[in-house]
């Protein structure tokens, strides 16, 4: 007995990355289910800005309900890692259908926003701060 396996061929990936989050996306023709880590999109991003953050590229390219979207992300916190599957999904969605660039790319949806959290320096508290002076 042969058990057919789901076609990867159809499926579009991108990469996205933001402070120190990394998401794998994987985008594919269906009903406009999102899973996030093997959990739906609304239990894995309870916070509303940070949907709209994940659903801007699907709106901007009017592929809202359209698209089955798949993610796996790891690293930093919820700002970094929604803004990480923002970047993702845009880059999977040019892969996906070549007619997105345009509304994306005028949205900015395809730039890095490369600000990452500066290292600690020797001698100092943080990157930054020092020790506060003693004249005494």
């Amino acid at each position: 007995m042969v058990v057919a396996k789901q076609s990867k061929v159809d499926d579009s990936l991108g990469t996205g990355r933001r402070k120190t989050s990394v998401a794998r996306v994987r985008v594919r023709p269906g009903q406009g289910t999102i899973i996030i880590n093997e959990r739906p999109f609304e239990e894995y991003f309870p916070n509303d800005r940070d949907r709209r953050n994940v659903l801007a590229p699907l709106v901007k390219s009017s592929k809202q309900g359209t698209v089955d979207i798949s993610i796996r992300v790891h690293g930093g916190g919820t700002s970094g890692q929604s803004g990480a599957c923002m970047l993702g999904i845009a880059r999977a969605l040019i892969k996906f259908d070549s007619e997105t660039f345009d509304p994306l790319r005028h949205n900015h949806l395809l730039t890095r926003d490369s600000r990452m959290k500066e290292r600690k320096h020797y001698g100092l508290r943080g990157a930054r701060k020092g020790t506060q002076f003693s004249k005494r």
